[in-house]
């Protein structure tokens, strides 16, 4: 396969491009390939590492039962055509490293990778996973030169998954039955929403006492940080993958499913020009509705928080990558 001409090796279906052959980029164009629900192309800067992960993959398909095409490159052009672009490129965090440490390292590759893929895709959609999330997003965006609705952070679907698993956890419930809402940025100042978080319809706060439900909120803000903390060497990579494989599943078959995601805001919850955690419907289109809750003022104190914490980063990051020349 891998001395197959990429023309005649990739079909002429949906083609999706992962930037980055990591673990949470690997993971992700295994999740896409065995879903069926698309061609993948996984591209990565190291010589031979993409090509060799996407023929593992590839020789697999006769156990897992599909037919999808996985192609490994290093050339952007190898990408080109492709409906959705999922950038997971950068360095992940170490033990003792918040998601804002990896600002000036992860800034200039995001900002490289989106220009050049969407040089040879100028039709897809972007979605970033690279942290810090948000600001990453807003770089990305700035960088594509796309409308704001064709550019979205996957954070929220992970960060309500973890609360939905810690749910879970706690009442001993089927993880199917719960459904969580978490806004804000992807960090620290992340946003939890008891209110609109129910266990097969019931709100918690029906089901737990409040001391219960902010040890379940603390342990959401440290849920990447606490899987850093264990593996040491690495940080999380499954249910990433899983979660951009649900937003990318959600645009291609243009489901209009309502996620939460890190959306580029235009007057919504009074805030403009940013990417933020927020509920939105996703699909072929992207970002097709921003959806406005009613947070209290204790709530919307904590949004508004988190949205000042993510300019104050997106600042910062716009300085590295555009330093000011020095005065002579």
């Amino acid at each position: 396969m891998t001395d197959t001409p990429l023309s005649q090796a990739v079909c002429t279906g949906t083609r999706v491009a992962v930037i980055g052959a990591g673990k949470v980029g690997s993971t992700l164009a295994q999740r896409i390939a065995e879903k069926n629900i698309a061609d993948v192309v996984l591209l990565d800067i190291i010589p031979g590492m993409p090509r060799g992960i996407a023929l593992d993959l590839m020789e697999a398909r006769g156990v897992e039962r599909h037919d999808r095409q996985i192609i490994g490159t290093t050339d952007y052009k190898d990408t080109a055509g492709s409906s959705i672009v999922v950038i997971t490129a950068g360095l992940p965090r170490k033990p003792g490293m918040s998601r804002e440490d990896l600002v000036k390292t992860n800034a200039k590759i995001v900002v490289d990778a989106t220009k050049q893929a969407i040089a040879n895709s100028p039709d897809a959609i972007v979605i970033v996973v690279t942290n810090p999330l948000d600001v990453m997003t807003y770089l990305a965006w700035e960088a594509s030169g796309l409308p704001g609705n064709r550019v979205i952070g996957m954070a929220g679907v992970l960060d309500s998954a973890r609360f939905q698993t810690f749910i879970a956890m706690e009442l001993g419930v089927s993880v199917r039955e719960i459904n969580a809402m978490v806004l804000g940025d992807h960090g620290q100042l992340m946003v939890p929403v008891p209110r609109y978080c129910t266990v097969g319809g019931i709100p918690i706060t029906e089901l737990m006492d409040a001391a219960t439900i902010e040890r379940l909120v603390q342990r959401t803000r440290n849920g990447g940080t606490e899987i850093v903390e264990l593996m040491q060497t690495g940080s999380a990579y499954y249910a990433p993958a899983s979660s951009a494989c649900l937003m990318v599943e959600a645009i291609l078959y243009n489901e209009s499913r309502l996620l939460p995601a890190a959306a580029y805001l235009q007057g919504e919850y009074g805030l403009r020009d940013i990417f933020l955690g927020v509920p939105c419907r996703l699909g072929s289109r992207g970002v097709e509705q921003v959806i406005e809750l009613h947070l209290t003022p204790e709530e919307k104190a904590a949004f508004m928080a988190s949205a000042d914490a993510v300019r104050t980063n997106v600042t910062r990051a716009k300085e590295i990558i555009t330093p000011v020349p020095e005065t002579v």
